[in-house]
């Protein structure tokens, strides 16, 4: 192997869970990514990461549920942006944010987010979050 051409990539941290469309389902999505996030000692964006899982998880399970199915949570971290997806069995309901809407909030936390569509009938909702290592690199 040669040693010129060796790259060593960043980890890549990542956590799953599929969650009841129920309230208390939002709920325990918000305390495990917490949770997570404390184990990954990333509790400078836990704060924010906590308001974004709540409202996409809320989303879910208010707009985006279809009864008998669940909803699903997922984390990415690597050492500059956290992912966040919420992924639910509505694509035919398509957020949008604007004025009384709690994706305003996702926009004011988030440093960007979207949706990704698929496969039927499935959507995710998404945001990412830029951590503490990146925000320092930029200064």
């Amino acid at each position: 192997m040669n040693p010129e051409r060796t790259q060593l990539l960043a980890p890549v941290r990542q956590f799953g869970i599929q969650l009841s469309a129920t309230p208390r389902g939002a709920r325990l999505a918000r305390l495990l990514a917490v949770e997570q996030l404390r184990t990954w000692e990333l509790e400078a964006v836990a704060e924010a990461a906590a308001h974004v899982v709540a409202e996409l998880a809320a989303n879910a399970v208010t707009h985006g549920r279809v009864p008998g199915r669940d909803f699903c949570l997922a984390l990415r971290a690597t050492e500059t942006v956290l992912r966040i997806e919420v992924a639910d069995t509505r694509c035919d309901r398509l957020p949008v944010a604007g004025p009384g809407c709690g994706l305003v909030l996702v926009e004011a936390l988030a440093d960007g987010w979207g949706v990704s569509s698929g496969p039927v009938p499935r959507k995710t909702v998404w945001a990412e979050i830029v951590t503490a290592s990146r925000a320092a690199a930029m200064r």
